[in-house]
């Protein structure tokens, strides 16, 4: 299963985590409709749309894993955004965001594009420098397993499934987390098994 197309299902299955991780009250995502969008008559795809389903006010936002240096990610995505915006007609501002697992993938030319930089239209993200995922919220933390040290991963794992059997008004599906976990596990290490029933995992 390729990188995109897990944070695609988390987007999808827990909205609330990406604007969590954008430092945005969870609950905005109860206004929001998550996609990925195909721009018609060209080659390209936004890898995740969050459009407001209440109110203009509130912006569109343009979601891009990128977990390969792309020197072209910038301009690639200013163009998708504004071929989108030329076909939809849409009465919204909108905000790109960028997520990497680590700053040095970060190789993306910035120098027709620092307009929206410095007026805050684009955002990265960097997975690694979010902090310890035992301080992370538990959907924050969940994001960070996708990129933890194989090593760590199993131990990483088991916590973080303990602390979402264990959290008192969860406001995520916990089955639904848990099986995120088990798919993120199984990306990462294809030889482990997990048994959801216990919460315990082992390598054959």
């Amino acid at each position: 299963m390729k990188t995109d197309s897990i944070f695609y299902r988390l987007f999808q299955e827990f909205p609330s985590i990406f604007f969590e991780l954008i430092g945005n009250p969870p609950e905005t995502a109860n206004t929001y409709q998550f996609s990925s969008v195909e721009i018609k008559q060209t080659a390209f795809r936004i890898d995740g749309v969050f459009l407001p389903t209440q109110n203009e006010e509130n912006p569109i936002y343009f979601v891009e894993v990128q977990f390969q240096p792309d020197s072209d990610i910038y301009l690639r995505l200013v163009s998708e955004v504004f071929l989108y915006l030329r076909q939809n007609k849409s009465k919204n501002s909108w905000r790109g965001v960028v997520i990497y697992p680590r700053r040095n993938i970060d190789t993306g030319e910035r120098q027709d594009c620092y307009e929206f930089f410095n007026s805050d239209r684009i955002s990265i993200i960097y997975l690694d420098e979010l902090g310890e995922a035992a301080s992370l919220p538990i959907g924050i933390a969940t994001i960070k397993l996708v990129i933890e040290n194989e090593d760590t991963t199993i131990t990483t794992a088991r916590e973080l499934i303990n602390r979402t059997k264990q959290a008192v008004n969860l406001q995520l599906p916990q089955k639904q987390l848990l099986e995120l976990i088990e798919t993120i596990l199984v990306y990462k290490l294809p030889n482990i098994k997990s048994r959801g029933d216990r919460g315990d995992v082992w390598v054959k």
